[in-house]
């Protein structure tokens, strides 16, 4: 491959896959659980918050198709992206219809673009991945992630940059905010939920010793639930109709941290937002509220 293989990658550009779920009271139960609601309806048929499917849809790989980090082997599914590190990015996200208790669901994924670039931390490639989400009603719910891809960890150490950078943005005042607290156990179950078995996740000397982090790192999908949650508390909102999220930099397990935002604007939109200890905005999350 030339360039170590960043300019082969574009044969995979359009693969696809299927898998199929279903939604579960267990699985919704357990969700539940984690973010402190009680009483919520689990009977077949009961309508779900459609962010809730996050936890849905697991790789699954064999235990002999994972990769050093815990993940599944690139070259699969995934290009095979000769860049160590992996993040999620960002996320756009609109959804159609809440699913119910008892739907069997199928997500179709796509590989939407692949795309090198250079960052201040070095080579990035960033994969975008199409998910078309249907059930027994239709369209659940359609997003693009983008995955980026960094090199490894060099040996002077310090906190890896976010793939978004730390770029200057104006950033509004928060009509209100929450400590958001984590720990070992927090994001175990978090990532339990999921099949998530990504050891900078979970395992603190490969997050330290190998990818340079300096300690546990919070799972972007934890942080962007937590988000969504506060907000639609603060906002009155039966649901969410879309979300942005942009990663910007990574939060780490166990330190102070914020969940902010503002109030929602005549069309349901508002801004959420995570800040880290040092004040320094880790996630941005733009929202559409329903009616």
């Amino acid at each position: 491959m030339s360039d170590d293989g960043l300019e082969d990658l574009a044969g995979w550009i359009g693969r696809a896959r299927e898998v199929e779920d279903e939604l579960t009271a267990p699985a919704m139960r357990r969700l539940a659980a984690l973010l402190d609601r009680e009483a919520v309806p689990l009977a077949r048929g009961e309508a779900v918050l459609p962010h809730w499917i996050a936890v849905l849809f697991d790789d699954a790989a064999p235990q002999s198709r994972l990769g050093p980090d815990g993940a599944a082997l690139k070259g699969e599914f995934l290009p095979p992206v000769p860049l160590p590190r992996r993040m999620l990015a960002g996320r756009r996200i609109r959804y159609a219809a809440p699913p119910r208790i008892g739907d069997a669901l199928v997500r179709r994924s796509e590989i939407a673009a692949i795309t090198p670039k250079q960052g201040r931390s070095g080579r990035l490639v960033f994969v975008t991945v199409r998910h078309t989400i249907r059930g027994p009603a239709g369209v659940v719910a359609v997003e693009e992630q983008d995955i980026v891809y960094r090199e490894a960890a060099t040996a002077s150490g310090g906190r890896p940059a976010g793939p978004g950078g730390d770029r200057a943005e104006p950033w509004p005042a928060a009509a209100w905010q929450e400590e958001f607290r984590t720990d070992p156990v927090l994001l175990f179950r978090y990532s339990a939920l999921g099949f998530n078995g990504h050891r900078i996740h979970y395992d603190l000397a490969y997050a330290r010793e190998i990818e340079g982090y300096p300690g546990l790192v919070v799972n972007g999908g934890l942080s962007t639930l937590m988000l969504i949650e506060a907000g639609l508390r603060r906002a009155g909102a039966a649901m969410l109709r879309r979300y942005a999220a942009r990663t910007l930099r990574p939060l780490i397990c166990g330190r102070p941290a914020r969940l902010l935002g503002t109030a929602p604007d005549a069309h349901g939109a508002a801004l959420l937002w995570v800040e880290d200890e040092s004040g320094a905005p880790a996630l941005r999350l733009e929202v559409e509220y329903a009616a």
